[in-house]
């Protein structure tokens, strides 16, 4: 937790691009190892995937287009660190509610995860479950997901196309 700190307190106050991408990178790579240490492991490679790698080589892509630093005039105001502030305490205030980690007893695990571990096999003959959840029960929006990123991707790569023309 004190590295994603540091690395988010890095990428706010940096002012070089490039520094700003590797720093993002590297806050990704310590999500994904910190989704793979609550178990969350789908999350955790999809994090590295997409958040490390993907993000991070779009990023340094468009800054050999545009530059590394940064010539806008900053002014640093009350309002935005103020809002963040406040959106970290009522996070804070908000944990105690919180089930405990690993809490079987928690709502969660005694009213919708026991019909998909019993039912999933039966029903849509998958037998891995987060599978099945992701493909089937969440179809629409696994789907809603992988439009979005193709979408990105299009114009990504129409953007880059322009700049090419535009140089010739």
């Amino acid at each position: 937790m004190l590295f994603l700190l540091l690395t988010a307190a890095a990428i706010v106050w940096v002012r070089n691009l490039f520094a700003v991408v590797i720093l993002s990178g590297i806050y990704s790579l310590l999500m994904a190892g910190t989704f793979t240490i609550l178990d969350a492991v789908d999350v955790a490679f999809t994090e590295a995937a997409v958040g490390a790698g993907i993000s991070t080589v779009l990023l340094l892509g468009a800054l050999s287009l545009v530059g590394q630093e940064d010539l806008a005039q900053h002014r640093r105001t009350v309002v935005p660190i103020s809002v963040v502030i406040l959106a970290g305490v009522l996070l804070i205030y908000a944990v105690p509610d919180m089930p405990k980690f690993g809490d079987s007893n928690a709502p969660i695990h005694s009213h919708v995860a026991p019909i998909y571990i019993e039912d999933t096999p039966n029903l849509i003959g998958i037998p891995n479950v987060v599978t099945a959840v992701l493909a089937d029960y969440r179809g629409f929006d696994t789907l809603g997901e992988v439009t979005v990123i193709f979408t990105a991707g299009i114009g990504v790569l129409l953007l880059l196309s322009g700049k090419r023309r535009k140089r010739r």
